[in-house]
């Protein structure tokens, strides 16, 4: 088994400056891989993405993964815009622990500019990705999947993977327009999806797998059991639930599909996405 996504910080190396107000207090302390509770979960491996835009963490996280037979594969951050991409993802490549390097994110999410994919030096980059042979990770918000749809059709070479569904209003109960918009984005085949993230967009204190269920059946039905990975989010799905619930309800959601198919979900999709063996 594998959690295609989860993150760690050690706040005395660099601050999250996102953590901030009373709730989200019980992130606010280190993670380390050790933390992890994959034992009692059964996971094999992991991928570790990141979690600020400083280009200083993707080494750093690229020597935990030289150290942590757990950590398979790096999604890390560097300046998609700058002309230089190209010749930084190569110096990443040749860092120690390079060869673990899968993928690139960047917090789209947090850009004030709702087509802020579509700027020509983020296309440029984005293409200095895939030619690097690496993956590009979507952390969107709904309103901002219009960009990410004319992006990917743009992009063809490229291999985009969403994140967390991108982010649906699980809490308020509404679908449209995520819904229509995800099965847009989902007709491209160079996309993939994380299955991950989910409790923290419901309500933190009450949801129910019932409350996760619309969302999980649009992403399942649109990209295909061939296209979804499971993924924890920890340690930020603490917010709203412990690891194991986390993967509990993963499971319940996917308890519809063949045996095949959920292997596919909770390790054979990652597997082929970020060429692990």
């Amino acid at each position: 088994m594998i959690d295609a996504h989860h993150h760690v910080w050690d706040l005395s190396v660099r601050d999250q400056e996102w953590i901030t107000g009373p709730e989200m207090a019980p992130l606010r302390r280190d993670f380390g891989i050790g933390d992890l509770p994959v034992d009692a979960a059964a996971i094999t491996a992991t991928v570790l993405v990141q979690t600020v835009t400083v280009a200083q963490e993707t080494p750093e996280f690229l020597a935990l993964a030289e150290a942590h037979d757990l950590v398979a594969a790096v999604v890390g951050w560097t300046d998609l815009t700058t002309p230089s991409v190209g010749d930084d993802l190569a110096a990443l490549l040749a860092v120690p622990g390079g060869r673990y390097l899968r993928g690139i994110r960047h917090q789209v999410q947090g850009e004030p500019d709702p087509r802020w994919l579509c700027r020509d030096d983020v296309r440029r980059g984005l293409a200095a990705v895939g030619r690097a042979g690496l993956v590009y990770e979507l952390l969107t918000l709904p309103h901002q999947l219009p960009a990410a749809i004319e992006t990917v059709a743009a992009l063809p070479e490229v291999d985009f993977v969403l994140d967390h569904c991108s982010k649906p209003p699980i809490a308020s109960g509404e679908l449209e327009p995520w819904a229509s918009l995800i099965r847009e984005l989902a007709a491209r085949p160079n996309v993939t999806c994380k299955l991950s993230g989910l409790v923290t967009e419901a309500d933190w204190g009450g949801w129910t797998v019932g409350d996760l269920r619309p969302y999980a059946g649009v992403v399942l039905e649109a990209f295909g059991p061939d296209r979804v990975m499971f993924g924890s989010d920890w340690p930020v799905c603490l917010l709203a639930a412990p690891y194991g619930t986390v993967l509990e309800s993963a499971r319940t959601l996917t308890a519809h599909l063949s045996e095949s198919e959920r292997d596919g979900v909770f390790g054979g999709v990652a597997a082929r996405v970020y060429g692990l063996a």
